[in-house]
């Protein structure tokens, strides 16, 4: 029987329901706008397309982990410097003390997890706000990457990673490339350029797609099935949405929200990792700001800044969308400092729609 109280939804009220309405528009919207100004500068040849998805990839690696821990209502600002930190401990297992490539970058990701481990237990037993955990977190791995390459090598840049980590197992997950052969295919067939002198002449200007966007799409994949496709997903949102209500009905609040805290440390390893093995070293400095793009993605894909609300996807068009502008940037001539501004603009946009959305949802004034 119908019941004349429930009022049937519009299709644009539901559209705007949709936390990645704003990112879907902002994607539209950037890409007409660099294709309209920038189209004979090559940004859409398949070396500029590449460019621009290699940074996209590494904005949606940490974005995808900050994204599940925001939906769970929680913050980590030290994202910025356990990148840096992972990314000095292979520099110093791998080449300083001279082990093998995997078990330093093995030795990466257990330190690494461990933390963000220790970053969730303490917010989760103090009832401390993350905000504040974590902003100790960021100083303390901070300082500790600098002591320790400063101890171990007398410097803060460690170099001879990709030489250590010839013949590696392992490394080649985070290093190299896949499909090399499609490429060459579609360079035999002129579909894609080739280089035409030096020592690469005759070979195709993308000779592969770079483990760093492999990583960033199985783990868009990854996290969107959990968060949809499974109860933990379930548990993500309610421990996010209202936690009190969550334990009443079951959820293990406590545990979910250690979780994503472990899960957000190894999504910044993947990317230590990758950029070590792309770079051939490690900085101490390295992840700096990291944290502050991760949120902005996060808000920009819809993700309510108090939790229970946000999708993956979202998170992910947020990442295209900071790759395309950057090195949009960059191929129309623009100041690359510019980009900064668009931060913050982009941020507060964000954050104004966010909050007229929740209040569609909660039907505040």
């Amino acid at each position: 029987m119908h019941d004349e109280r429930l009022k049937p939804m519009s299709p644009l009220r539901k559209a705007m329901l949709r936390p990645e309405l704003g990112a879907i528009c902002g994607t539209f919207l950037v890409f007409v706008f660099f294709f309209l100004v920038a189209r004979d500068t090559g940004m859409f040849s398949a070396e500029g397309v590449m460019n621009w998805g290699i940074v996209a990839a590494q904005f949606a690696i940490i974005a995808v982990g900050a994204g599940l821990l925001m939906i769970a209502g929680e913050f980590d600002l030290s994202v910025g410097s356990m990148i840096g930190f992972s990314g000095m401990v292979i520099a110093i297992v791998g080449v300083a003390w001279g082990y093998p490539i995997w078990l330093a970058i093995l030795a990466a990701f257990a330190l690494a997890m461990l933390i963000g481990a220790i970053n969730g237990w303490i917010v989760v037993k103090t009832g401390l706000p993350s905000f504040i955990v974590t902003l100790a977190s960021l100083f303390i791995l901070r300082g500790l990457t600098i002591f320790l390459s400063i101890s171990a090598t007398r410097q803060t840049i460690v170099g001879g990673v990709r030489d250590a980590a010839e013949g590696d197992w392992l490394a080649p997950l985070f290093g190299g490339k896949v499909f090399g052969g499609l490429f060459v295919w579609l360079a035999d067939i002129g579909v894609i350029s080739t280089y035409t002198r030096g020592t690469r002449a005759g070979e195709p200007v993308v000779d592969g797609i770079p483990m760093m966007m492999v990583w960033a799409i199985g783990l868009i994949v990854f996290a969107h099935v959990l968060l949809t496709k499974t109860p933990f997903g379930n548990w993500i949102y309610a421990s996010g949405g209202d936690a009190q209500a969550a334990r009443y009905t079951g959820v293990p609040v406590k545990r979910v929200k250690v979780s994503m805290f472990v899960f957000t440390a190894f999504c910044a390893t993947v990317f230590a990792t990758c950029q070590v093995m792309e770079f051939g070293s490690a900085a101490a400095d390295r992840g700096l700001l990291k944290e502050f793009e991760a949120i902005i993605c996060v808000v920009i894909g819809g993700a309510l800044l108090t939790g229970g609300y946000g999708t993956v996807i979202g998170a992910a068009l947020g990442a295209l969308i900071f790759g395309v502008v950057q090195q949009g940037l960059f191929f129309t001539g623009v100041e690359s400092s510019l980009f900064r501004v668009f931060l913050g603009v982009i941020l507060l946009l964000a954050v104004i729609m966010n909050t007229y959305t929740r209040r569609l949802i909660t039907g505040e004034r």
